[in-house]
C-alpha cells in the first residue's frame, strides 16, 4: 500500500488533474479532494487556514469547485472570508525551507 508521502510529488513535479469533487469533513476537520485520476486526499483545515490567513474560529459554509479549469476549489467561511485552494496545494509537497529562507547564516547553525 503506498502512503501519503509516496502518492504527493515533490513541489513542482506533479502532473496536473482536473479537481473533481471538494468537500468539508466535519469528524475529520478536513477537505476531501478527489481528481479525474482517481486520486482522493484528506487535507487538514488548519493547512488551508494557515495558506490563505484565516482567522482561525472560521466554520467552513460552502466548497464550490472552479468547474470551468478544474484547478482549484473555493471555500468560503460564516466570517465572509475565503480561500482558494490550487490543485498543486494538494498534490505537491511543498519545498523544504532553506537556510537562507529561515535567515540565518551558515555560522549561524553551528
Amino acid at each position: 500500500m503506498k502512503t501519503l508521502v509516496q502518492l504527493k510529488k515533490p513541489y513542482g513535479q506533479a502532473s496536473f488533474a482536473r479537481v473533481k469533487s471538494a468537500r468539508y469533513l466535519g469528524w475529520e476537520d478536513a477537505f476531501e479532494v478527489e481528481f479525474s485520476d482517481g486520486l482522493c486526499f484528506l487535507e487538514p483545515q488548519s493547512a488551508v487556514k494557515t495558506a490563505n490567513r484565516i482567522s482561525a474560529k472560521a466554520i467552513p459554509v460552502s466548497v464550490e469547485v472552479d468547474d470551468d479549469l478544474g484547478s482549484h476549489f473555493k471555500v468560503t467561511y460564516d466570517t465572509g472570508e475565503s480561500a482558494e485552494v490550487s490543485w498543486s496545494f494538494i498534490r505537491e509537497l511543498p519545498p523544504r525551507p532553506s537556510a537562507k529562507a529561515i535567515g540565518f547564516t551558515r555560522m549561524e547553525m553551528r
